[in-house]
């Protein structure tokens, strides 16, 4: 009588035996890391590729990484503790220009806009002269550097000297509008949506003045930011990325289910904010080509240079090659 051990001998050399031999194990799918911060966007779409599992079915893992604020994102991404943020399409030129090879995949074309109280006298931006203005970022922000150039062009006012600025975060910003503390707020595109169901209307956008300059349609202010080294090192999980990018932003136009798990993220406490959140942000989905998308950077980068100078875009007088990723694998 064979043995337990003679048994299991003469089962490995049997012609079933393979399955009892162990199977080598199958790598972990690869992790794309991606850096969201406090209320943002990014979370609302990564809850999407987590729930309906796009990130698996695409090849990848996505790992959410909270991040504090705008400028802990660009130190994590620099630092190479996230493999991408969503970020200016600016910034990304300057670090590009400056020899890193940046890629900015089109996250959104929604940007801010200078919204008023809905009985304010203010109708034009002629009228915000001797008024107080609130202002989302810094001087060197991008809205306010167009809203300016717009003012002195269209009503030939220069609102550094002809109206009281006021610069900070958003929040108190937007509420000290609410307050009545400020008279008008350029605010980024969440805190506008928040402010029209309290009464307040969008003076003018910044899809408006991009438009005045020259931009022939909406066009993707932000992105996701990935470095060529991740490019390169990933490139499947990064094409699997951006697809699952696009999927969830699908997910989220054409089925109202998807909304499901991204509400208890956006901190909107009635219907009407939750409705106002969810349209600007569908409306903001990319859709046009990457070669149209290039072709109006160029101009709003012309224009920026013109504005900001080297403090704001770098040395370098173009975008450079190469910047917008086509979620290909070749970018």
């Amino acid at each position: 009588m064979l043995s337990r051990r003679g048994l299991l001998a003469t089962a490995a050399l049997s012609p079933l035996g393979w399955s009892l031999a162990p199977r080598p194990a199958r790598a972990a799918p690869v992790a794309i890391r991606v850096g969201s911060l406090p209320f943002g966007t990014v979370s609302w779409e990564a809850a999407v590729i987590k729930a309906r599992g796009l990130d698996a079915a695409n090849g990848f893992t996505l790992d959410v990484v909270k991040l504090a604020g705008n400028d802990a994102a660009r130190i994590a991404f620099m630092g190479g503790q996230v493999d991408t943020i969503v970020g200016d399409l600016l910034w990304a030129a300057r670090l590009g220009n400056e020899g890193r090879a940046i890629r900015f995949f089109p996250y959104s074309t929604t940007e801010g806009s200078l919204m008023v109280p809905g009985d304010s006298p203010i109708r034009t931006l002629a009228d915000l002269k001797g008024k107080r203005l609130g202002v989302a970022g810094g001087p060197l922000d991008k809205n306010w550097l167009l809203l300016k150039a717009q003012a002195r062009d269209t009503a030939g006012l220069d609102l550094e000297t002809q109206a009281t600025v006021a610069f900070g975060a958003p929040p108190l910003l937007a509420l000290k509008l609410e307050q009545g503390e400020l008279d008008a707020g350029l605010l980024y595109w969440t805190y506008c949506a928040r402010l029209e169901p309290k009464g307040f209307r969008r003076l003018i956008g910044s899809d408006d003045i991009m438009r005045a300059f020259g931009a022939t349609g909406s066009m993707a202010l932000i992105g996701y930011l990935l470095e060529g080294d991740t490019v390169k090192d990933k490139p499947e999980a990064v094409v699997g990325f951006t697809r699952a990018s696009k999927a969830a932003k699908e997910a989220l136009a054409n089925d109202p289910a998807a909304w499901d798990v991204v509400r208890p993220l956006m901190s909107a406490d009635d219907e009407a904010t939750f409705q106002a959140l969810k349209r600007d942000f569908l409306a903001g989905i990319p859709r046009r080509p990457l070669a149209v998308e290039r072709g109006d950077g160029e101009k709003l980068f012309s224009v920026m240079a013109r504005l900001g100078g080297e403090r704001l875009v770098g040395a370098g007088s173009t975008l450079p090659p190469g910047l917008y990723y086509d979620g290909s694998g070749n970018g």
